[in-house]
């Protein structure tokens, strides 16, 4: 079985859906296979040199523990958790997948990733993610102090939070035609990603081939996994 979330934005002013996470880990995640993680796990990450505020060490300490069980952990960057690296990786047993990574789901190959990229009408997100994640960009801001950091990133969420009242809802979901092409380049018939925030599954016909496209949902009050198991894919809720 192999289970799949997204989207969490852990930060220690939502200490409830942080609780969700916790018990999700000590339940349905105990009698998982593989776990993935598709992006923004946390609500910000400065860099893997805060890995031992609170919180961090403890959403760390509690994949290990899953690790060490046998379950096997991967993670995809979210638009969140970027600068998430290999101390991370150390500290949680996860394995770092790339942006868009293939992977053999129920014998079908299938496209991981975290759904920001397919978001391409909302021109000014684009490129400011182009701009942060570029090498030099990253290895320059990672040489700030890490208080320099996270006020950085807080002026940054909070005029992030402003814009995204003037865009429509449309802006901020998929570009159909970033679908299809995806699905083309990448040669899959099934895709698996988070960041709309749009729990769904959707159908498409691209060169007579039948593709779905698996969206997974937000935490907050309540949370929800994807399971693929021998009884087939469904989405769960999870209240803890």
């Amino acid at each position: 079985m192999q289970l799949f979330i997204s989207d969490l934005h852990l930060h220690e002013s939502r200490p409830d859906t942080s609780q969700l996470f916790f018990d999700f880990i000590a339940g349905p995640a105990q009698r998982t296979a593989q776990l993935f993680i598709l992006g923004d796990l946390f609500e910000y990450w400065a860099g893997d040199d805060d890995i031992a505020a609170p919180l961090h060490d403890k959403v760390c300490s509690a994949l290990k523990s899953l690790a060490a069980r046998g379950v096997e952990i991967s993670f995809t960057a979210g638009n969140r958790d970027f600068l998430i690296g290999s101390a991370f990786s150390a500290a949680t047993g996860a394995k770092l997948l790339p942006e868009l990574h293939t992977e053999s789901i129920a014998g079908m190959p299938t496209l991981l990733l975290h759904g920001d990229t397919l978001c391409t009408d909302d021109i000014g997100y684009q490129q400011f993610r182009q701009q942060v994640r570029q090498q030099t960009f990253i290895d320059s801001f990672l040489l700030r102090p890490l208080a320099e950091r996270k006020t950085y990133i807080k002026n940054l969420r909070e005029r992030s939070g402003t814009e995204r009242q003037t865009k429509s809802s449309m802006i901020m979901d998929v570009n159909t035609e970033a679908v299809i092409a995806t699905f083309r380049s990448a040669n899959v018939t099934r895709m698996i990603h988070g960041h709309t925030h749009r729990l769904a599954t959707h159908h498409y016909h691209i060169d007579g081939r039948a593709c779905e496209r698996w969206v997974l949902g937000d935490w907050g009050a309540t949370g929800n996994y994807l399971e693929c198991g021998a009884d087939g894919w469904r989405f769960h809720a999870w209240d803890g």
